[in-house]
């Protein structure tokens, strides 16, 4: 068998030892790396031991072959622009973006029998069993149906529902293990809010719908596809689509309409904030394809879709307001109110965070169009940060459903920096100040 396909572990025992070859193995990491420093006559952090490359790739690969939740959560710490993580931990953890192992042909025919019967095969002039991608929660497979549409299907890994809210415990026991959370800080609402995502997110037939949604707000709106489910063959774990043509978005790099495509998909991310009250919260560079023959973007993977609560869209706007008029305690209030940061963090931080919020302002305000590859503010961020992300008294988590908003804004900041888009941010931005 190829090392890339693996059966996905679905037996609950099963995949609670693989958490535990997880802990295994980076607790041995720690260790063997605490006697290295140590004998260099370091006296090293525990966090320093944890968040290593090789603790990074053990846990990368144990998440690859476990898919689902534990997989996603994976993901979601690869966001990052290396401005926080170290370099070479987002480019490990980056992997979790990229293709999944993915199932065996033989496990892949019993999903496709249960779904469709025995018969499967009569109802396409081919299905390629090989998939052209693999992600958390399923993996995508070409197909061309007896009429002639060609497809892209995406099918569910077995087990992978039913197994959202032991990983998501699973991983929960393994930070709190590892030190790395303040014993007081109370993230049970952040694991409720993952839950119920995720679960969304394994319902097909409810992606089905938010395709369908999405379809119609952006309708006539020529810089953006997307593909179209086929009814009659959508199951709870299947879904075929139109499989609409595009390379990664990342080949935008090279490209001249490079800035058009960028300042489209920020753009984009305002109005499922502000406008439409909907928004795909999965920013993975996965989930869009461009096409450099017509300059149009392929939206795919719509179930992390979800509706912004009115109150959500107005915290935002009333740090996008304080921010356009460079007020700083404006700036502030707006973080409190919108619950960003607490009462109790600026109390003992008030000053660094005016200090971060006027270096933010001065940078963005320093030339007309707006550099995202120019990080170089970030380094005078993490200074100021530092003594705030060290006193562990002052934690505490924005609303769960803030933190999936922001997930979506800060994902799609991370690719303009990748991709080093210039643009006019506050021109883009100002529109939507009321």
């Amino acid at each position: 068998m190829s090392d890339r396909f693996r059966p996905v572990p679905q037996a609950r025992l099963a995949r609670l030892a693989a958490f535990g070859q997880i802990a295994t193995g980076v607790a041995g990491g720690v260790l063997g790396e605490g006697l290295r420093r140590l004998a260099k006559g370091e006296r090293p952090q525990l966090s320093d031991l944890l968040l290593t490359p090789a603790n990074a790739m053990r846990v990368t690969e144990q998440l690859s072959r476990l898919r689902g939740a534990a997989m996603k959560l994976g993901q979601m710490l690869s966001l990052d622009a290396g401005d926080f993580l170290p370099p070479e931990l987002t480019a490990i953890l980056s992997q979790l973006r990229e293709n999944a192992h993915v199932m065996p042909v033989h496990q892949l025919n019993r999903v496709l029998i249960s779904a469709w019967g025995p018969d499967w095969r009569s109802r396409f002039a081919s299905f390629d069993m090989a998939p052209i991608a693999s992600a958390s929660i399923g993996q995508v497979h070409r197909a061309t149906l007896a009429s002639g549409r060609v497809l892209a299907v995406k099918v569910q890994y077995p087990g992978v529902a039913k197994s959202i809210d032991a990983d998501i415990d699973n991983v929960a026991t393994l930070l709190r293990m590892s030190g790395l959370l303040p014993t007081g800080l109370d993230i049970a609402p952040l694991l409720a809010e993952a839950k119920r995502q995720l679960h969304e997110e394994a319902e097909y037939l409810r992606e089905a719908h938010m395709m369908r949604r999405f379809a119609s707000v952006l309708q006539g709106d020529d810089r953006f596809i997307v593909p179209a489910p086929v009814d009659d063959l959508l199951r709870p774990n299947i879904l075929p689509m139109d499989f609409v043509a595009g390379s990664p978005i990342e080949t935008l790099e090279r490209s001249p309409q490079k800035n058009a495509a960028l300042g489209a998909l920020l753009e984009l991310v305002l109005r499922e904030l502000f406008d439409f009250g909907l928004m795909q919260t999965d920013p993975n560079f996965a989930n869009y394809r461009w096409q450099e023959d017509t300059g149009r973007i392929v939206l795919l993977d719509f179930g992390a879709a979800r509706p912004v609560a009115r109150e959500t869209a107005e915290a935002y706007r009333a740090l996008l307001r304080a921010g356009l008029a460079r007020d700083v305690p404006a700036i502030r209030q707006a973080l409190v109110s919108g619950g960003f940061l607490s009462a109790g963090l600026i109390a003992r931080h008030g000053a660094a965070v005016d200090q971060m919020a006027q270096i933010l302002l001065d940078h963005v305000a320093a030339r007309p169009v707006f550099a995202f590859a120019d990080r170089s503010f970030v380094a005078r961020l993490r200074a100021l940060a530092q003594p705030i992300g060290a006193d562990r008294a002052a934690w505490s988590l924005p609303p769960a459903a803030t933190l999936f908003v922001q997930r979506k804004i800060s994902g799609t900041a991370l690719l303009a920096v990748r991709m080093g888009a210039e643009l006019p941010l506050l021109d883009l931005l100002d529109p939507f100040r009321t």
